[in-house]
């Protein structure tokens, strides 16, 4: 398999391609026993002998994890603000390196998958791929059945269309209400907006399934491996998509 050289060391989940490009300029990649600076060099990752300060580059083996986010912790590996990162939960794993499968954003909470297998990551996250990914909603306020119907319809904010595949009310208080929703594609914000553009205040979003894989009993802030059963259905369900 062709790709440049940051793409080929994050493949071979050495580090991301932002810190391989790094590498790359600084000097430290060499391809064949000889020193590559050009960020846009073409490596084949099956035949071409890959070192870093030297040492060989192979392909690690292949990571699988969930975490349940907590609230407060935000999706990257590296802030600039400062912010600590949901990286911080994997701290004491002597694992490979791997990265978040989509995001969750600051405020919201639940099921994050992790892994270094770039190929079925970009499978489950590509928009044309119909993966499934369902939330539960703590509103203030009770969304009417027509409010529901017009997040199902599609609303439309700041020129994008914002659209649930379904949503459903779970269960009500006196000013609250607790709601389902099932996503299909990834846009920013996605249901936040939807209930902000209809007067609603979201108080928590936690998802609670990705791809048909199910967060559980999942303690907040721990993380565990994917059993292999759980991988082979992710996997099936990325193929079919």
């Amino acid at each position: 398999m062709r790709v440049t050289l940051p793409r080929a060391l994050s493949k071979l989940g050495y580090c991301s391609r932002t810190q391989a490009e790094k590498l790359v300029a600084g000097g430290h990649v060499s391809v064949g026993g000889r020193r590559v600076t050009d960020l846009s060099a073409w490596v084949d990752i099956r035949t071409d002998r890959i070192e870093v300060d030297g040492k060989p580059v192979a392909a690690e083996a292949k990571v699988y994890l969930m975490l349940n986010k907590p609230r407060g912790l935000v999706t990257t590996r590296d802030d600039p603000e400062g912010r600590e990162t949901v990286f911080s939960c994997l701290e004491d794993l002597d694992i490979p390196h791997v990265s978040p499968v989509g995001r969750l954003d600051k405020a919201s909470e639940g099921l994050l998958l992790f892994t270094n297998d770039t190929v079925l990551a970009q499978r489950l996250l590509d928009p044309d791929s119909n993966i499934a990914k369902t939330y539960h909603v703590q509103t203030q306020g009770r969304p009417t059945e027509a409010d529901l119907a017009r997040m199902t319809a599609g609303i439309l904010d700041d020129g994008e269309l914002l659209k649930a595949a379904g949503v459903k009310v779970l269960r009500e208080a006196d000013k609250t209400c607790w709601l389902e929703f099932e996503l299909r594609e990834g846009k920013n914000r996605e249901i936040r907006r939807m209930l902000e553009a209809l007067g609603f205040e979201c108080l928590r979003l936690i998802r609670i399934a990705f791809a048909g894989l199910p967060l559980g009993d999942l303690e907040k802030g721990k993380v565990r491996a994917l059993t292999d059963a759980e991988v082979t259905a992710l996997k099936r369900r990325a193929e079919r998509a």
